[in-house]
């Protein structure tokens, strides 16, 4: 048991870390040394990291925890190895002709210290996904874990003390007084990923300090099924994204719009998923818990909400209720054409249940999307390009996957961030890199300048020029 992290240490631990960031700025080769030793530590401590995770959760599929914490992690340090070097060159960039022979570009700097706060969904990935990028960029990193996954959060603590310094890479722990004095240290940036309603405090507290923020949030990402495509391929690719993780995914689909001849059979469809994937879903080792008895009521909750409006809910598994309770076990459980009044509709579900709404054109689809705050995440199904490029072009989200579900998060050189309430900056590959950078524009002036003819008194030919350059 590692003991919380005392308030009053906050302040003296980001102070080491600047200190030791201005005395010697990472270079090339200590950003590349540094990613080495994290990959090579990481790599050797797979199996303690699928322990960690499987303890916190009760049951975590170990596939998906290798998957979506270790492969995600491996393939980012291995990306920003790769192109590293030409990340952080110098960008030469046109001069005005009137500036003529200067030059200009623009340096790529570290911004100093960094603060990292990450969640519990995936503890891992999103812990060390952002100070890879940082790491990458010269920076320092002061990580706060969540406090709902422990036993993750030691052995990201112990794996970090491994390979970094104490004043280059630091982790704070604890509960929610820690993160919100965490939130109001003055960081050069501060990157979060949770809730949208943890987001606004955590932007409220960095505000007192103009701290610039990164908020990666979520929301209620939809997925459109248009008319005329496979509705067995779709139940296949959204059944993969919805129940990843138990649910548990920020960029999971939140809800479907499907075409009212398409109802049923998408049901069918997605039954025979639950049926093929999970024959005996409390046994399954591949089906992930609830992680905590708080989510687990609000999820239970959300579906009783659901049950007293006179919805139709369909739970996908037969899950006997002491066990369920027991081993926080929700089910894979559809909701049938809820209002906007329904508390599923009004709240990110994170878990595994699935409303579904009907639409009979698909502008009513994109009309009721707009409607409501722009997603994180937007899934398109559709064989019609046109349509396909309509609903582009009518809607605003963080990201968006055509044909399947949450794969655009898994591309390392597409920028990922939300929009509005589900989130504000990017990161990943070098839009990372970039984050947790100062691009300084630098101009050059030769030893002959123009700008001498540019003083007064303006006659003769600076009044030329300067009407000359303002016609």
């Amino acid at each position: 048991m590692i003991a919380d992290t005392p308030l009053n240490e906050l302040q003296p631990t980001l102070q080491r870390l600047r200190d030791a960031q201005r005395a010697r700025v990472p270079d090339y080769r200590q950003r590349v040394d540094d990613l080495k030793r994290l990959r090579a530590a990481f790599k050797a401590g797979l199996e303690g990291m699928v322990n960690a995770l499987q303890q916190d959760f009760g049951q975590r599929s170990r596939h998906e925890s290798l998957l979506t914490d270790g492969m995600t992690v491996l393939g980012d340090i291995d990306h920003a190895l790769k192109h590293l070097r030409s990340w952080m060159r110098s960008q030469r960039r046109p001069t005005h002709w009137l500036f003529w022979p200067g030059r200009s570009e623009v340096q790529l700097q570290p911004l100093g210290v960094v603060g990292v706060i990450s969640p519990w969904n995936y503890p891992v990935n999103l812990a060390l996904m952002p100070l890879t990028a940082a790491i990458a960029a010269g920076n320092h990193v002061y990580l706060k874990p969540s406090e709902h996954t422990p036993a993750t959060s030691r052995w990201l603590r112990q794996l970090l003390t491994e390979v970094f310094p104490a004043d280059r890479v630091a982790v704070a722990m604890g509960g929610p007084e820690v993160a919100a004095g965490f939130s109001a240290l003055p960081f050069d940036h501060l990157f979060f990923t949770g809730s949208t309603a943890v987001g606004r405090r955590v932007m409220a507290a960095a505000a007192q300090n103009l701290t610039p923020v990164t908020l990666e949030l979520g929301g209620k990402s939809p997925a459109i099924i248009a008319e005329g495509y496979p509705l067995g391929t779709a139940a296949e690719r959204i059944a993969t994204g919805k129940w990843l993780n138990g649910g548990q995914t920020c960029i999971a689909p939140d809800y479907l719009l499907v075409p009212e001849a398409g109802l049923e059979p998408l049901i069918a469809a997605l039954r025979q998923q639950v049926e093929t994937r999970y024959p005996d879903l409390a046994s399954s080792a591949d089906y992930t818990r609830i992680i905590n008895d708080g989510q687990y009521r609000r999820l239970c909750q959300l579906r009783e909400d659901a049950r007293e409006r006179g919805l139709q809910v369909i739970e996908l598994a037969k899950l006997a209720p002491e066990r369920a309770d027991a081993e926080r076990i929700v089910a894979p459980t559809l909701v049938i054409n809820p209002s906007d009044e329904a508390a599923i509709m009004r709240e990110e579900i994170f878990g595994p249940l699935l409303p579904i709404k009907t639409y009979r054109g698909i502008d009513q689809a994109i009309d009721y999307i707009n409607r409501h705050d722009r997603p994180l995440a937007l899934y398109h199904f559709d064989l019609d390009r046109r349509r396909t490029q309509r609903v582009l072009d009518r809607t605003v989200a963080g990201g968006v996957t055509v044909n399947d579900c949450v794969l655009h998060i898994a591309q390392h050189d597409l920028p990922f961030g939300g929009v509005g309430p589900s989130g504000m900056g990017h990161y990943h590959g070098h839009a990372g890199f970039l984050t947790f950078s100062k691009q300084k524009a630098v101009y050059y002036q030769s030893r002959l300048s123009s700008m001498k003819l540019f003083k007064p008194p303006y006659k003769g030919l600076a009044d030329f020029l300067v009407k000359f350059l303002t016609r």
